[in-house]
Formats: structure tokens, C-alpha cells, sequence
């Protein structure tokens, strides 16, 4: 993103990327600055998008990395890029104790390229969200209650999805029969949340005010399936042909049909193959689907893939790490949109967690995962830097 976009030539609806901290800045990055320097807004009349829909600990902490003199772009990057790195050393120190050396590294090489993690290295929350969350979850699964109401609080204020970690804690606390000690830990983990609220409603005379003004991206609460369907359409007949409501470009149905046929007869003929060519030829198919599909699909696999991945590892994982992974999916499918929904889903650890698993038993896949994972980071990279939408 330094040395090789700003090389690059400009895109139609992009920008020229220069040579310094602006790459890292783009779409949100915009709202922390403001919060940073000049504090919240919170006015859904009119054209401003309400700045208090973006949780407070990023802009905190990187006012403070601001105060010993760093210009808001250097302090942004490097509170997300250090808070990233300290995620994947929480991350794999916690495998490492549960499922051992290998699948530890599996699950944090996961989180690291995942094309997603550009967002923990730009000037976004995500950084500092996936590692207190983790911290979090970490502490809980080792009964650990006094870190895990201190790493939950501070988690809570971070990102929305933060919501997510205080059902999942209680749930298994009750599950396990934990104990008191385990209920008030959980309920202690939404202190940010808590302090959050009474931020709102001292200064702007309503509690719920960041949740009032996500209706500025979205305008009602529940499963957008209106909006699902487009994308799986989008998947299945193409973004041209959803558009204009009848086949206007025969080529995308015709290739999605020859790439699903041809899967199906890789499928039934699997045993009469060897195992390699069956191997080789789904990676190439998913790819083929990819290339075709684009960010749609993206979006689809990231939410109801990690849904079945969590279900079917459900006896492997820790049960605070399969909770967690649906009550955070759940928060999502019924936010009332699907914008930004493989960026926020990737900031749900337990998806990490239950892919690098897998993967870890089949090691042709996850080579062939990572090597795909690195072609779509870097196409991300670029775009961001170029002021492209990405997630």
C-alpha cells in the first residue's frame, strides 16, 4: 500500500494514492478523525451521518497516541496495527493451550491473511476489538472472571458486535452451571457498553443514541431477506441481469450453471479419480466462482459458511467460542442490512478459530485457502488505498 499503489494508475471512480499515511485513510477512517478531534455528533435529520453510531475506544485511545504529538493518520495506524498484532499473540497463546502448536498456527494464519485483515492494519476499530474480544473469550474458557469482566468491558466499547460477548457469556455460564461468580463477570463485561450508554444520555439526552443512529445506514431492525435475495441472485444470473429484471447478460447464468454442473460431476465421480485432480479441480472451480460472483459471494460464504463451519465443529471448539460465533452472527443477520457484513463478521474470532481448525486437518485446502486469501488481500489493499469500496 506504501510503495506499490501509489505506482499504480487510477481507477474509474477512484483516486490517485500518494506516497505516505493517506492509503491507510479512507470511508470510516473519515468519522474516527472527527471524534478524535472535535468530538461526537449525533443529528439524523438532514444529510450528516451521526458520528456516535462508532464505538469510543478507538478514538480514545488514539487521542491519546495524539497527544504526545502524532498527527490523527500515524496514531490511528499504528493503535490498529499494534492492537492486531497483540490479537494474533492472544489468539495463538489460547489455541496453543487448547488444541495444540499446529492448529494454533492454522487458526491465527486464519486471522492474519484473511483478505479482511486489512482492516486491522488501516485506521479502523477492528484491530482493537479482535483483541479484546479474544482476550475475552480467552479468559472466560480458563475461568479466569476478574480479566474477563476487565477485557469484556473495554471490549464492549469498542464495536457494537461487542453486545454479542454478554448473552454468549451468560448462556454458558448458565449452561455450565459456572457459579455466581460467572454470571457477574458477564454482566460486569457490558461496563463499557454500560459507561457508553450514560455517555449518550448525559451529553445527548438519549441512552441509545448509537443505536438510534445506525438508522442512517440502516433504517429498520430485523432479517433483511429482501437484500439477501439480490446478492444470492447476484451469485446465481449476475448484478446486470438483477438489475434490469430479465436475462440482458446470457453469460453469467450460463457460467455459474457450467461451473455448479461441473461441480456436481467432480462430486459423484470422486471416487473413480485420484484424489489430487479432485482436490485440484474443486480449487479451481471455487476460483472460477469467484472470479464470476465477486464480493456477493464473499458475503454469503463469510455468513452462512461460518455458520455451518461452527455447527459442525461444535463438539471441537470450546462452547464460549461456538456461542459467542452464533450469538454474534445472530446480531448481525438481524441488524436490519447487509452492508459491511464480511467485515463484521470477520471481526467475530470464533469464525477464525472454527476455519483454522479445519483447515488444519486437510492441508491441501488450507494451502490452497491461504494462497487465495493472498490474492484477495492484496486486490483489497489495493482498492482501499485507491479509495475504492471494499467491505
Amino acid at each position: 500500500m506504501l510503495v506499490i499503489v501509489p505506482l499504480l494508475p487510477v481507477p474509474p471512480g477512484g483516486v490517485a494514492a500518494k506516497f505516505g499515511w493517506d492509503v491507510f485513510f479512507s470511508w470510516d477512517s473519515n468519522f474516527y478523525e472527527a471524534i478524535a478531534t472535535f468530538g461526537y455528533n449525533y443529528s439524523l435529520p438532514g444529510k450528516q451521518l451521526p458520528s456516535v453510531a462508532f464505538f469510543p475506544l478507538f478514538p480514545l485511545v488514539t487521542r491519546a497516541f495524539m497527544s504526545v504529538g502524532l498527527p490523527f493518520k500515524v496514531a490511528g495506524t499504528l493503535v490498529n496495527n499494534l492492537a492486531f498484532l497483540g490479537a494474533l499473540i492472544v489468539l495463538y497463546a489460547w489455541m496453543n493451550e487448547r488444541h495444540g502448536k499446529q492448529k494454533a498456527r492454522w487458526v491465527t494464519a486464519v486471522l492474519a491473511w484473511c483478505p479482511l485483515s486489512l482492516f486491522g492494519t488501516v485506521i479502523y476499530s477492528e484491530g482493537l476489538y479482535l483483541l479484546f474480544s479474544t482476550a475475552t473469550l480467552k479468559a472466560f474458557d480458563k475461568q479466569q472472571y476478574g480479566w474477563t469482566a476487565l477485557w469484556g468491558a473495554i471490549a464492549t466499547a469498542a464495536r457494537p458486535t461487542g453486545i454479542a460477548l454478554i448473552p454468549a457469556l451468560l448462556l454458558v455460564s448458565l449452561w455450565q452451571r459456572r457459579g455466581v461468580k460467572a454470571y457477574i463477570a458477564s454482566l460486569a463485561a457490558g461496563g463499557g457498553l454500560f459507561l457508553w450508554s450514560l455517555y449518550c444520555q448525559i451529553t445527548m439526552g438519549d441512552a441509545l443514541a448509537f443505536l438510534h443512529a445506525q438508522k442512517a445506514w440502516r433504517p429498520s431492525l430485523g432479517f433483511d431477506w429482501l437484500r439477501w435475495l439480490k446478492m444470492i441472485m447476484q451469485i446465481v444470473v449476475g448484478t446486470t441481469n438483477w438489475k434490469y429484471g430479465y436475462i440482458k447478460d446470457p453469460w453469467h447464468p450460463l457460467l455459474f450453471a457450467i461451473i455448479i454442473g461441473s461441480a456436481s460431476l467432480l462430486w459423484y465421480f470422486r471416487n473413480k479419480l485420484d484424489a489430487t485432480k479432485v482436490n485440484y479441480g474443486f480449487a479451481c472451480l471455487g476460483l472460477f466462482l469467484w472470479l464470476l460472483a465477486g464480493d456477493p459471494l464473499t458475503n454469503v460464504v463469510m455468513i452462512f459458511g461460518g455458520i455451518y463451519l461452527l455447527w459442525r465443529l461444535r463438539r471441537e471448539l470450546s462452547l464460549i467460542t461456538v456461542v459467542y460465533g452464533f450469538c454474534g452472527i445472530g446480531m448481525l443477520l438481524a441488524s436490519g442490512g447487509t452492508i459491511s457484513l464480511n467485515r463484521l463478521s470477520y471481526g467475530i474470532v470464533s469464525l477464525a478459530i472454527a476455519c483454522g481448525v479445519l483447515l488444519a486437518r486437510h492441508p491441501f485446502w488450507g494451502r490452497s485457502v491461504m494462497g487465495f486469501f493472498a490474492i484477495l488481500l492484496a486486490s483489497f489493499a489495493v482498492r482501499f488505498a485507491q479509495d475504492q469500496w471494499v467491505a
